[in-house]
């Protein structure tokens, strides 16, 4: 099919389309010049010929027509009174039936840009109006040519004009479905753009916080006992350059996730996780953290309690990769958080509690600074949170699981953390 483009009349139609009353006044002296030739130019002109009035009714039908998209039942209802009108007025001689096609084309629009039933029950009525006013009046005998014409014309344009709404109808309903499947894709890439933002965000204060913390502590050590003791010193200096490898080896993990695909030097090591709690209790117990592990299990084999740190790994056993991420950085921020805030001399105790379906993991501390920061950075009841708690309560909730955060119960010095992570929906997942 040749295309408006490719015949020139693709700029002609645009101006058209954005200029309704010019297209509806071109339709107009369209139809007028057809109404016309038909009444004059036709096999029976030259017996019966039309008078001026004729000509004035044709003029003021197609005239009306300018007005058939803002008023198409008025527009209606005037052409189909001036067909009448001619029909009637005729005389002896028989009815000029061609002004009927203003109102067929006005019958076309109603139909076109109204809803099905109402179009239909309107359609109905100027059919059996218009061919009853011309059979009766009109040719004889009632079945001529000319009268079933008119019925012929009148009913092909009320479903021309259902046909058309039903198309226009169907190409929005499509559009509107493309634009809301449009809009679902930039929500739903809003969206795991936001999850992976706040992932990445969430890794590197993990690995930051822990490390920077270790290294701040290390550093004030070496700097306090350079002059004193320089053996000491040098030993803390080897911690700080110890724990400065592990942070950028962990940051070159993270950022190496977002290389785009084919980029060298991809991240080959494991994800860390309670496998390696014994080196991250190592670390803290370096810079003067004392941490105590217990763990137990109810698994239905196996022992059902250990201590230490590689004990509670081995009676934990094997977690799902998420779960075993998620249980280790629970417990390097809590950690960390207790060395940042516990004061000097505070002993961490960490209990690990393996079910058949969760894992339950808790944090505890003795220090009396803990306490003053929890009563004055939390109301009454309410959890404490920076950002490493709530990378900790958003690392559970991901998983399906819960984290909480606050002061110990029956006002004991301190400060707790106690994550729950389930183990079979994180499988499953």
């Amino acid at each position: 099919m040749t295309s408006l483009a490719t015949t020139g009349l693709a700029r002609p139609h645009r101006w058209l389309r954005a200029h309704p009353y010019a297209a509806d006044a071109v339709l107009a002296v369209a139809v007028l010049t057809i109404v016309l030739l038909g009444a004059y130019v036709g096999p029976h002109a030259a017996a019966h010929r039309p008078g001026p009035s004729y000509v004035l009714l044709s003029l003021c039908a197609c005239a009306g027509l300018v007005l058939r998209r803002p008023m198409p039942r008025a527009v209606l209802a005037f052409t189909c009174a001036l067909t009448i009108l001619e029909t009637v007025t005729s005389g002896d001689d028989p009815p000029h039936t061609q002004i009927a096609l203003a109102a067929v084309v006005a019958l076309y629009t109603v139909a076109a840009r109204t809803d099905r039933p109402t179009a239909w029950r309107i359609a109905a009525v100027t059919v059996a109006v218009l061919t009853g006013t011309v059979m009766f009046f009109g040719v004889r005998p009632w079945y001529a040519q000319e009268n079933l014409g008119l019925f012929a014309w009148t009913g092909m344009a009320a479903a021309a004009g259902d046909a058309v709404r039903s198309r226009r109808a169907f190409i929005a309903a499509i559009e509107e479905r493309a634009e809301r499947a449009e809009r679902t894709r930039e929500e739903e890439a809003r969206r795991r753009v936001a999850e992976e933002r706040l992932r990445i965000a969430r890794e590197l204060h993990d690995v930051v916080a822990h490390h920077i913390a270790l290294v701040n502590v290390q550093a004030g050590v070496a700097s306090h006992i350079m002059d004193s003791r320089p053996d000491q010193a040098k030993e803390a200096l080897a911690h700080v350059r110890e724990a400065s490898r592990s942070a950028l080896g962990e940051l070159r993990a993270t950022v190496g996730l977002l290389r785009q695909h084919g980029d060298p030097e991809a991240p080959t090591e494991p994800a860390p996780g309670l496998g390696v709690l014994d080196q991250l209790v190592d670390g803290f117990a370096r810079v003067g953290l004392r941490v105590d592990i217990a763990a137990a299990s109810t698994l239905p084999h196996g022992p059902a309690t250990a201590t230490g740190a590689a004990g509670a790994a081995g009676l934990v056993g094997p977690l799902p990769a998420a779960v075993d991420l998620a249980a280790y950085r629970v417990l390097q921020e809590a950690l960390t958080n207790v060395h940042k805030h516990a004061g000097p001399g505070a002993r961490a105790e960490v209990a690990l509690l393996r079910a058949p379906d969760s894992l339950l993991l808790t944090v505890l501390d003795d220090g009396a600074g803990r306490t003053a920061l929890a009563t004055a950075e939390a109301p009454a009841g309410r959890d404490v949170g920076g950002l490493g708690l709530i990378g900790m309560r958003e690392r559970a909730a991901a998983l399906g699981g819960t984290c909480e955060a606050g002061p110990r119960d029956l006002g004991a010095p301190g400060f707790r953390v106690r994550a729950s992570l389930p183990v079979r929906s994180a499988t499953g997942a």
